[in-house]
C-alpha cells in the first residue's frame, strides 16, 4: 500500500529588502595642473588628457558633484541633490516671485502677433528650422 503525502504549497517569495537610499555626496576637486604646450593643445582639443605620475595637483575647490555645494559648507550633512533638487532651480517654484522683464528700449513699440512655433514638425514645415 503506498500513502500518498500532500506537501504544502510554496511560500510567496519574499519581498525584496529595499535597501535605504545613498544620500551622501559625491566629492570633486577643482584642480590647477601645470602642463607643457603639447599636453596643453590635447587637452583642449579632447577635453582631457593624462597626468604624469607623482605629479602634484594644487586643489583650487572641494565641492559635491551633486549639490555643487562646498566642502566645508555641507560635510557631515546629506547631499541636497538626492533628497530635494528645488536648490538648483531657485527654491520652491509656487512661491518664488517671477522673474523681472527688463524693460524695451526707448523709443520701441512691441507690437502683438501669434506665438511662432519653434518646436515639432510644425516649426520644420514652417520654416523655422531651416533656411528658406
Amino acid at each position: 500500500m503506498k500513502v500518498e503525502t500532500k506537501a504544502a504549497p510554496p511560500a510567496p517569495p519574499a519581498a525584496p529588502a529595499v535597501p535605504p537610499q545613498d544620500l551622501s555626496h559625491t566629492w570633486v576637486v577643482a584642480a590647477e595642473i601645470q602642463v607643457e604646450q603639447r599636453i596643453a593643445s590635447i587637452a583642449d582639443f579632447r577635453g582631457s588628457f593624462k597626468a604624469t605620475a607623482g605629479q602634484r595637483v594644487d586643489a583650487l575647490e572641494v565641492y559635491c558633484k551633486g549639490c555643487r555645494r562646498p566642502y566645508d559648507e555641507v560635510k557631515g550633512e546629506d547631499c541636497a541633490e538626492k533628497v530635494d533638487n528645488r536648490h538648483l532651480i531657485g527654491g520652491d517654484q509656487s512661491t518664488r516671485k517671477k522673474r523681472k522683464l527688463p524693460p524695451p528700449p526707448t523709443g520701441t513699440k512691441i507690437i502683438p502677433r501669434e506665438k511662432v512655433q519653434r518646436r515639432g514638425i510644425s516649426a520644420y514645415m514652417a520654416g523655422v528650422t531651416r533656411p528658406r
